[in-house]
Protein backbone atom coordinates (compact mmCIF):
# COMPACT_ATOMS: atom_id res chain seq x y z
CA UNK A 1 0.00 0.00 0.00
CA UNK A 2 1.10 3.44 -1.16
CA UNK A 3 1.90 6.27 1.64
CA UNK A 4 -0.75 8.58 -0.03
CA UNK A 5 -3.41 5.71 0.36
CA UNK A 6 -2.52 4.69 3.82
CA UNK A 7 -2.95 8.75 4.67
CA UNK A 8 -6.39 8.67 3.18
CA UNK A 9 -7.73 5.84 4.46
CA UNK A 10 -5.86 6.81 7.92
CA UNK A 11 -7.85 10.23 7.46
CA UNK A 12 -10.97 9.18 6.23
CA UNK A 13 -11.73 6.39 9.09
CA UNK A 14 -10.59 9.30 11.56
CA UNK A 15 -13.28 11.39 10.53
CA UNK A 16 -15.92 8.22 10.09
CA UNK A 17 -15.38 7.82 14.03
CA UNK A 18 -15.52 10.95 14.44
CA UNK A 19 -18.82 11.40 13.33
CA UNK A 20 -19.85 8.01 15.62
CA UNK A 21 -18.36 9.50 18.25
CA UNK A 22 -20.21 12.31 18.22
CA UNK A 23 -23.27 10.92 17.65
CA UNK A 24 -23.05 9.00 20.45
CA UNK A 25 -21.77 11.49 22.79
CA UNK A 26 -24.41 14.08 21.79
CA UNK A 27 -26.59 11.55 22.31
CA UNK A 28 -25.42 10.43 25.45
CA UNK A 29 -25.60 14.13 27.08
CA UNK A 30 -29.23 14.78 25.98
CA UNK A 31 -30.06 11.44 27.89
CA UNK A 32 -28.08 12.77 30.67
CA UNK A 33 -29.27 16.19 30.93
CA UNK A 34 -33.04 14.79 30.93
CA UNK A 35 -32.16 12.46 33.57
CA UNK A 36 -30.69 15.84 35.79
CA UNK A 37 -33.88 17.64 35.43
CA UNK A 38 -36.64 14.96 36.18
CA UNK A 39 -34.42 13.54 39.04
CA UNK A 40 -36.70 12.19 41.87
CA UNK A 41 -39.66 12.33 40.16
CA UNK A 42 -41.64 9.45 38.14
CA UNK A 43 -43.46 10.01 34.52
CA UNK A 44 -46.76 7.85 34.70
CA UNK A 45 -46.91 7.15 30.87
CA UNK A 46 -51.22 5.86 31.27
CA UNK A 47 -52.03 8.96 32.60
CA UNK A 48 -49.57 11.67 31.27
CA UNK A 49 -48.15 13.43 34.45
CA UNK A 50 -45.16 13.28 36.65
CA UNK A 51 -45.18 12.85 40.26
CA UNK A 52 -42.67 14.57 42.93
CA UNK A 53 -40.96 12.70 45.53
CA UNK A 54 -43.64 14.18 47.87
CA UNK A 55 -46.23 12.43 45.89
CA UNK A 56 -47.79 15.24 44.35
CA UNK A 57 -48.40 15.56 40.78
CA UNK A 58 -47.40 17.62 37.71
CA UNK A 59 -50.06 17.70 34.66
CA UNK A 60 -49.36 18.66 31.23
CA UNK A 61 -49.82 22.99 31.51
CA UNK A 62 -48.92 23.74 28.36
CA UNK A 63 -47.92 22.33 24.81
CA UNK A 64 -45.25 24.21 22.83
CA UNK A 65 -46.34 23.29 19.07
CA UNK A 66 -43.11 25.04 17.83
CA UNK A 67 -40.75 23.37 20.21
CA UNK A 68 -42.50 20.05 20.07
CA UNK A 69 -42.85 20.02 23.88
CA UNK A 70 -45.21 19.98 26.63
CA UNK A 71 -44.86 21.31 29.97
CA UNK A 72 -46.06 19.89 33.23
CA UNK A 73 -46.75 22.28 36.14
CA UNK A 74 -47.73 21.76 39.94
CA UNK A 75 -49.79 23.69 41.51
CA UNK A 76 -48.17 26.63 43.26
CA UNK A 77 -50.25 26.25 46.71
CA UNK A 78 -49.38 23.05 46.85
CA UNK A 79 -45.25 23.66 46.12
CA UNK A 80 -45.41 26.65 48.19
CA UNK A 81 -46.76 24.82 51.27
CA UNK A 82 -44.19 21.93 51.06
CA UNK A 83 -41.50 21.24 52.84
CA UNK A 84 -38.66 20.64 50.25
CA UNK A 85 -39.66 23.50 47.93
CA UNK A 86 -36.40 25.09 48.46
CA UNK A 87 -34.20 22.34 46.94
CA UNK A 88 -36.88 21.69 44.36
CA UNK A 89 -38.03 25.07 43.03
CA UNK A 90 -37.68 28.99 42.93
CA UNK A 91 -40.91 29.45 41.40
CA UNK A 92 -43.57 30.92 43.01
CA UNK A 93 -45.86 29.02 40.62
CA UNK A 94 -45.12 25.59 41.11
CA UNK A 95 -42.57 23.26 39.95
CA UNK A 96 -42.20 22.93 36.48
CA UNK A 97 -40.62 19.97 34.38
CA UNK A 98 -40.50 20.14 30.06
CA UNK A 99 -40.88 17.09 28.28
CA UNK A 100 -39.74 16.49 24.71
CA UNK A 101 -42.51 15.09 22.47
CA UNK A 102 -40.17 13.77 19.71
CA UNK A 103 -37.03 11.54 20.37
CA UNK A 104 -33.15 12.69 20.36
CA UNK A 105 -32.51 12.88 16.86
CA UNK A 106 -35.63 14.98 15.96
CA UNK A 107 -34.66 17.52 18.58
CA UNK A 108 -32.90 20.78 17.58
CA UNK A 109 -29.69 19.64 19.24
CA UNK A 110 -30.08 16.48 17.79
CA UNK A 111 -30.40 17.30 14.26
CA UNK A 112 -27.53 20.19 14.62
CA UNK A 113 -25.12 17.61 15.79
CA UNK A 114 -26.26 15.07 13.53
CA UNK A 115 -25.77 17.67 10.33
CA UNK A 116 -22.17 17.75 11.65
CA UNK A 117 -21.57 13.88 11.33
CA UNK A 118 -23.13 13.85 8.51
CA UNK A 119 -20.99 16.68 6.96
CA UNK A 120 -18.08 14.34 8.44
CA UNK A 121 -18.99 11.41 6.39
CA UNK A 122 -19.44 13.28 3.13
CA UNK A 123 -15.83 14.61 4.02
CA UNK A 124 -15.01 11.42 4.37
CA UNK A 125 -16.45 9.99 1.20
CA UNK A 126 -15.10 13.09 -0.56
CA UNK A 127 -11.09 11.76 0.15
CA UNK A 128 -11.90 8.31 -0.26
CA UNK A 129 -13.66 8.84 -3.74
CA UNK A 130 -10.50 11.57 -4.55
CA UNK A 131 -7.92 8.61 -3.31
CA UNK A 132 -9.49 6.09 -5.37
CA UNK A 133 -9.08 8.33 -8.42
CA UNK A 134 -5.79 8.91 -7.76
CA UNK A 135 -4.29 5.17 -7.14
CA UNK A 136 -5.39 2.99 -9.24
CA UNK A 137 -3.36 -0.41 -8.02
CA UNK A 138 -5.33 -2.76 -7.07
CA UNK A 139 -4.27 -3.15 -3.18
CA UNK A 140 -4.78 0.52 -2.89
CA UNK A 141 -8.25 0.55 -4.26
CA UNK A 142 -9.07 -2.29 -2.55
CA UNK A 143 -8.98 -0.83 0.45
CA UNK A 144 -9.78 2.24 -0.32
CA UNK A 145 -13.23 0.71 -1.49
CA UNK A 146 -13.91 -1.37 1.61
CA UNK A 147 -13.59 2.21 3.39
CA UNK A 148 -15.69 4.02 1.17
CA UNK A 149 -18.40 0.88 1.28
CA UNK A 150 -18.33 1.46 5.02
CA UNK A 151 -18.74 5.36 4.54
CA UNK A 152 -21.66 4.91 2.95
CA UNK A 153 -23.58 2.76 5.30
CA UNK A 154 -22.41 5.16 8.08
CA UNK A 155 -23.99 7.91 6.02
CA UNK A 156 -27.03 5.86 5.51
CA UNK A 157 -27.70 4.89 8.95
CA UNK A 158 -27.24 8.80 9.91
CA UNK A 159 -29.19 10.60 7.33
CA UNK A 160 -32.20 7.55 7.85
CA UNK A 161 -33.56 9.92 10.97
CA UNK A 162 -32.02 13.29 10.02
CA UNK A 163 -34.57 13.06 6.61
CA UNK A 164 -37.65 11.89 8.81
CA UNK A 165 -37.89 15.04 10.84
CA UNK A 166 -41.28 14.79 13.08
CA UNK A 167 -42.40 18.13 10.98
CA UNK A 168 -44.60 16.53 8.50
CA UNK A 169 -46.15 14.81 11.70
CA UNK A 170 -49.71 15.35 12.67
CA UNK A 171 -49.61 17.63 15.42
CA UNK A 172 -51.21 15.96 19.07
CA UNK A 173 -53.69 16.85 20.61
CA UNK A 174 -54.10 18.44 23.67
CA UNK A 175 -55.88 17.60 26.51
CA UNK A 176 -58.44 19.57 28.34
CA UNK A 177 -56.76 22.67 30.13
CA UNK A 178 -53.53 22.84 27.84
CA UNK A 179 -52.32 26.31 26.39
CA UNK A 180 -51.21 26.24 22.78
CA UNK A 181 -48.58 28.63 21.98
CA UNK A 182 -46.90 29.48 18.42
CA UNK A 183 -44.20 32.21 17.69
CA UNK A 184 -45.40 35.44 17.26
CA UNK A 185 -44.25 38.33 14.71
CA UNK A 186 -41.66 39.29 17.50
CA UNK A 187 -40.46 35.79 18.43
CA UNK A 188 -42.05 35.21 21.78
CA UNK A 189 -44.32 32.69 22.51
CA UNK A 190 -48.12 33.67 22.87
CA UNK A 191 -51.07 31.89 23.74
CA UNK A 192 -54.01 30.96 21.63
Amino acid sequence: MSPETFLVTGYAGFLLVAAVVLEWLSAHTHRRALRYRTAGFTYHEQHDHWECPQGEQLWPHEFDHERRLVRYRAKAHICNGCPVKDACTDSDQGRQIVRPLDPWPHSEAGRFHRGLSLMLVALALFVLVVGVARNHASADAGVQFVLLVLALAVGRWLWRDFRAHPAGFPAPTPGTGLRMTATGADGRAEPR
